[in-house]
C-alpha cells in the first residue's frame, strides 16, 4: 500500500510539473488558451457561409462545434509529442534515472497533465461557441457525457502521442504528430457533411474514428438520441488507449534502459 501511495504522489508532482511548465512558456500558454477561440471564430465566421450542413437541416455552428471541441483538445495533445521527446533527449531522464520513482510515473505525468489541460482548452472553444450564437441543449446527465468523451479523447491523443514521442528521436519530428491530429478531422464528417465529399473520401470519412466521435458529441449536446454512433467512439477510443500505453511503456523501459 505504501509503495502504491508513494507512486501516486511522484504522479502528482510531475503532473504539477508538467502544468506549470506550460504555464511559464508563454507561447504555450497562447496556443492553449486563443488556438480554440480562433478556430471557432475562423470556422464560423470564415467558412460558415459558405458550407451547408447537408441533409441534418443543422446550423453550421451546430454541425461543427463538436469537431472544432476535438480540434482544440486533439491538437495540445498531440504537442505531449513533443514534451516527452524534450525529456528524453534533453537530460531530464536522467536526472529521474537518479530519483526513487518508478519508471511508468515519468510518462504517465505527460499523459494526466496533457488530459487536464486539454479538456481545459475545449472548455474555451466551448465558450466562444456560446458566445458566437451556439446554444447546445444537453441535459445534466448528457454534459457529463460529453466531459467524460472529450477526455477519453485526450487521453487517446496524448497516449498516442507519448507513443510517438517514444518512437521518434527529435523534439522537431515530435511536432509532426500535431498535424496529423489536427487534418484530421477534416476528413470527417465534422467539417463538412460526408455525402458531399468524393467516393473514397466519403468512405475514409464514415469509417475512421472521428465520425462517431463528432456524431455522438453533436447528439449529446443537442439533445438528441446517441445511437450507435456512441458504441462506436467508445470501442474506437478504448482501442487506442489499450493498443498504445503498454506499447509505449515497452518503448519507455528500452529507451531508459539503454
Amino acid at each position: 500500500m505504501s509503495g502504491v501511495l508513494t507512486s501516486a504522489g511522484d504522479l502528482r508532482r510531475l503532473v504539477v510539473r508538467d502544468l506549470r511548465r506550460e504555464l511559464r512558456v508563454l507561447d504555450s500558454l497562447i496556443i492553449n488558451i486563443a488556438m480554440p477561440v480562433i478556430i471557432m471564430v475562423l470556422f464560423v465566421y470564415v467558412f460558415g457561409g459558405a458550407i451547408t450542413t447537408g441533409s441534418s437541416g443543422l446550423a453550421y455552428i451546430e454541425f461543427v462545434a463538436p469537431a472544432v471541441l476535438l480540434m482544440s483538445g486533439g491538437y495540445g495533445a498531440a504537442l505531449t509529442a513533443v514534451n516527452i521527446a524534450d525529456d528524453m533527449t534533453g537530460g531530464m531522464i536522467d536526472r529521474f534515472r537518479t530519483l526513487p520513482i518508478g519508471g511508468w510515473v515519468v510518462p504517465a505525468g505527460h499523459v494526466v497533465a496533457s488530459v487536464v489541460r486539454n479538456v481545459a482548452a475545449c472548455g474555451f472553444a466551448l465558450a466562444a461557441a456560446v458566445i458566437l450564437g451556439y446554444r447546445p441543449d444537453a441535459t445534466l446527465a448528457g454534459w457529463a457525457l460529453v466531459l467524460g468523451l472529450v477526455a477519453a479523447y485526450v487521453l487517446a491523443m496524448s497516449s498516442l502521442a507519448v507513443l510517438w514521442g517514444l518512437l521518434v528521436r527529435s523534439t522537431q519530428a515530435a511536432g509532426a504528430f500535431s498535424f496529423v491530429v489536427l487534418f484530421l478531422p477534416y476528413l470527417s464528417d465534422g467539417v463538412v457533411p460526408a455525402e458531399t465529399m468524393p467516393g473514397v473520401l466519403r468512405d475514409f470519412a464514415y469509417n475512421q474514428p472521428i465520425t462517431p466521435i463528432v456524431a455522438t458529441l453533436r447528439a449529446l449536446l443537442l439533445g438528441e438520441p446517441v445511437g450507435s454512433s456512441g458504441v462506436v467512439a467508445v470501442v474506437w477510443l478504448a482501442g487506442v488507449v489499450l493498443v498504445s500505453v503498454p506499447v509505449a511503456a515497452v518503448l519507455f523501459r528500452r529507451r531508459t534502459s539503454a
